[in-house]
């Protein structure tokens, strides 16, 4: 693995991290959200392509 797919990769994970601790919160905020899966969801597809 190089070091873009690497770095995706980290990334893609540190979105898991904050997606979770975001709907873990008391009142969790849908738009935070929903803007840190389409994130993640690109990183996702920027690795599907290498």
């Amino acid at each position: 693995m190089d070091n873009h797919s690497s770095a995706l990769v980290t990334r893609h994970a540190g979105l898991d991290a904050r997606i979770a601790d975001e709907s873990r919160r008391p009142s969790p905020d849908a738009i935070v959200i929903a803007s840190l899966k389409k994130q993640k969801l690109k990183i996702k597809e920027a690795l599907a392509r290498l």
